[in-house]
């Protein structure tokens, strides 16, 4: 059983064209944890910025834009845990704690505590992150999108959503890129007349017109606009003439990997 978390700080670190880099922190603490730093000198910026130094780092997956600034980072803090998917550790050998579903990974200079779940898919061994309420879900989950099928079967992806889905309806989806909006775009193909559709999109709108994230993401606003997480809707399977969730679900991520937002 998770213990309750004292309340975060929370930081997004714009990597790349699109990447975020989550700076985990708390204000009585002089330690930082970040997840999935594929660019080490945002964060060494942040690091001296904030006076905080690097505890360990989140990983839950292998491609290179989680994983490439982890040598530099390893070499200006040599003690950090850097601690990421035991089925990928031969991809990642810069590991040094491996865990799978289920392991609690405790965060003792932050007082806080997360259980890894397994969310295969987007990559065979993609793993999240999880304390009520945040979740941090790499390239699984996106608002209102999700993770192209790199790696995993659609069911592998379809099971890992479900997961996420049956989470606390509170839950605070940070997920690693800001495709928010590209993401609508095809949502509103699928289902052009979804009003909570129409309306998140326009608050996403005016969020990045004031250049600022879109996430995190509400997973109770996911489940009324995410076509990914709306497969068991029996009006859906109908208009795409699918007979289950899983079926709709293989269709629209094909959809979307044609898509031309």
């Amino acid at each position: 059983m998770l213990k309750e978390n004292l309340m975060l700080s929370i930081s997004p670190l714009a990597a790349f064209e699109d990447n975020y880099i989550w700076c985990l922190c708390q204000p009585a603490s002089s330690h930082c944890v970040v997840v999935d730093p594929g660019d080490a000198k945002p964060v060494l910026e942040f690091l001296q910025q904030q006076q905080k130094k690097l505890y360990a780092i989140l990983i839950t997956h292998h491609h290179p834009d989680h994983t490439g600034g982890l040598a530099q980072l390893q070499r200006a803090y040599p003690d950090v845990r850097i601690i990421g998917p035991a089925a990928e550790q031969s991809k990642i050998p810069l590991l040094t704690e491996r865990v799978q579903q289920d392991d609690i990974v405790e965060l003792t200079p932050l007082s806080c505590q997360f259980q890894v779940i397994d969310l295969p898919g987007h990559t065979s061994g993609h793993i999240g992150f999880y304390s009520k309420p945040y979740l941090f879900c790499g390239d699984t989950l996106f608002s209102a999108g999700c993770g192209r099928l790199f790696e995993g079967t659609p069911a592998q992806l379809h099971h890992s959503l479900q997961k996420l889905a049956a989470l606390p309806e509170d839950t605070a989806v940070y997920c690693t890129h800001e495709y928010t909006l590209a993401n609508l775009r095809f949502a509103l193909t699928v289902e052009p007349d979804n009003q909570a559709l129409q309306d998140y999109q326009q608050h996403c709108l005016n969020l990045r017109a004031k250049n600022r994230p879109t996430l995190p993401a509400s997973l109770a606003t996911e489940k009324r606009v995410n076509p990914f997480l709306r497969c068991e809707n029996s009006a859906l399977q109908r208009k795409f003439q699918q007979d289950d969730a899983l079926s709709l679900f293989t269709r629209l991520r094909a959809m979307k990997d044609q898509f031309k937002s």
